[in-house]
C-alpha cells in the first residue's frame, strides 16, 4: 500500500513537472516569438527609411532612384475594369504588336490598373511591374488619390535609347523629344526609356492620375507633384521625395533673381509654365512641393486645393492658408533661403 502511495505521489509529481515544462516552454517560445517580432519590426522600420535604391547604370543627375524594398499594405483598390476587359485589351495588344512589329518579342504584364509591356524577359518587366508601378500607385492613392484613370493605360518599357526611338516612331508616330519617356494622353501610354531608371516613371504615373482626380489641377502641381516623385522612396511607408538633380538648377536660378512670385507661378497657364523658362518652372515647382512635404502639410495642402478648386482655381490662396502665410513675397524670401542650404542626398525637416 506504502509503495502504491507512493508511486501515486510519483506520478503526480512528475504530471506537475511535465505541466510546468510546457508552461516554461510555452513561455520561452512566446518570449522569443515576441523578441524576433521586435527585431523584425525594427528591421522593417529601417529598410522603411533607408530602403536600397535602384538605381540604372547612368549618371547620378539623370532622373532619380526609387527605394523599392519596403513593401505596404496595398490601398483600396477602385479598378473600373473587369478581368475580361483586361484580357480583351492584352488580347489587342498582341495582335497589334504581331502586326506592327512582327521581328520583336515582348512580355505583357497586367498590373492594374496598367497593363505592362516591354521588349525585355518576362520575369524582369514583371518585377518592374511589381517594385515600380505597383509601388508607386499604392502609394500615391494612399496620399492623393481616390480614382483610377479613366481607361486602361499602357505603359511601355524600352530597354534602351536605341529601342525608346525605334519603337515610339513605329508604334505611335512619335519622335520622342526627351530622352527619359512621357505621357500621352493621346495615345493612352507611358511610354519609356526604362535604361534611364524608374524615376521619370513614377513622375509620369502622377499625370493620368491627376487626370483623373484633380482634371482643373494648374501645371505648376501637376508637374511639382510628378516631379517630386522622380527621386523617391518609402519614410513611414508613404511615398517620399528626395532632393535631386533639379536643386542645382533652381539654385542657380533664385542667385540669378529669375525665381518668379508665387502668385505668378501658380498662375500661369500651360503655354507659359512650359514655355518660358521651363526648368525654372519645374524646379520651382519641386521644391514649393518638397518644402510642404517637409513641413508635413503637402497632403493637407492638396486635399484643401481640391476641395476649394473653383474658387481658388491656381492654388494660391490654398497655399496661403495651409502654409499661414499671408505675405508671400516674405515666405518667397524665407523659402529661397531653405533651398539654398539644401544638399543632394540629404532630407531636411522644416522647424
Amino acid at each position: 500500500m506504502a509503495k502504491d502511495i507512493t508511486s501515486l505521489r510519483l506520478s503526480a509529481l512528475v504530471m506537475r513537472l511535465i505541466r510546468h515544462s510546457m508552461r516554461s516552454r510555452a513561455l520561452i517560445l512566446l518570449a522569443l516569438l515576441l523578441s524576433l517580432s521586435c527585431q523584425w519590426s525594427e528591421s522593417a522600420s529601417s529598410d522603411a527609411k533607408l530602403g536600397a535604391q535602384w538605381k540604372a547604370d547612368v549618371p547620378g543627375d539623370i532622373h532619380g532612384d526609387i527605394h523599392d524594398r519596403a513593401r505596404l499594405t496595398p490601398a483600396t483598390t477602385s479598378f473600373r475594369f473587369t478581368e475580361t476587359d483586361f484580357t480583351r485589351h492584352v488580347n489587342e495588344l498582341t495582335a497589334r504588336i504581331k502586326k506592327k512589329l512582327s521581328l520583336v518579342e515582348f512580355s505583357i504584364v497586367i498590373q492594374k490598373p496598367f497593363v505592362v509591356i516591354g521588349d525585355e524577359p518576362k520575369e524582369v518587366v514583371q518585377q518592374r511591374a511589381e517594385d515600380t508601378v505597383k509601388w508607386a500607385v499604392d502609394r500615391l492613392k494612399q496620399d492623393f488619390f481616390t480614382k483610377d484613370p479613366d481607361d486602361i493605360l499602357d505603359i511601355w518599357l524600352f530597354k534602351n535609347e536605341a529601342s525608346y526611338e525605334k519603337h515610339t516612331r513605329l508604334l505611335f508616330g512619335d519622335t520622342p523629344t526627351t530622352p527619359y519617356g512621357y505621357y500621352s494622353s493621346s495615345h493612352k501610354a507611358l511610354i519609356m526609356n526604362i535604361a534611364t531608371g524608374g524615376g521619370t516613371l513614377v513622375h509620369e504615373i502622377v499625370h493620368p492620375f491627376m487626370e483623373a482626380n484633380f482634371a482643373a489641377c494648374p501645371p505648376w502641381l501637376n508637374e511639382g507633384l510628378g516631379s517630386l516623385y522622380e527621386q523617391c522612396g518609402d519614410v513611414d511607408a508613404h511615398i517620399h521625395g528626395f532632393t535631386n538633380w533639379r536643386l542645382p538648377v533652381l539654385q542657380r536660378a533664385i542667385g540669378a533673381k529669375r525665381v518668379p512670385s508665387f502668385k505668378t507661378l501658380t498662375e500661369m497657364d500651360t503655354s507659359a509654365f512650359y514655355n518660358e523658362d521651363k526648368g525654372t518652372n519645374y524646379a520651382q515647382s519641386r521644391y514649393l512641393c518638397y518644402y510642404m512635404q517637409e513641413k508635413g502639410v503637402l497632403v493637407k495642402f492638396f486635399q484643401e486645393f481640391l476641395d476649394r478648386q473653383k474658387e481658388d482655381p491656381s492654388g494660391f490662396k490654398s497655399l496661403q492658408k495651409v502654409l499661414g502665410e499671408r505675405d508671400m513675397d516674405a515666405f518667397k524670401t524665407k523659402w529661397e533661403k531653405y533651398v539654398m542650404g539644401l544638399r543632394q542626398g540629404y532630407s531636411v525637416t522644416v522647424e
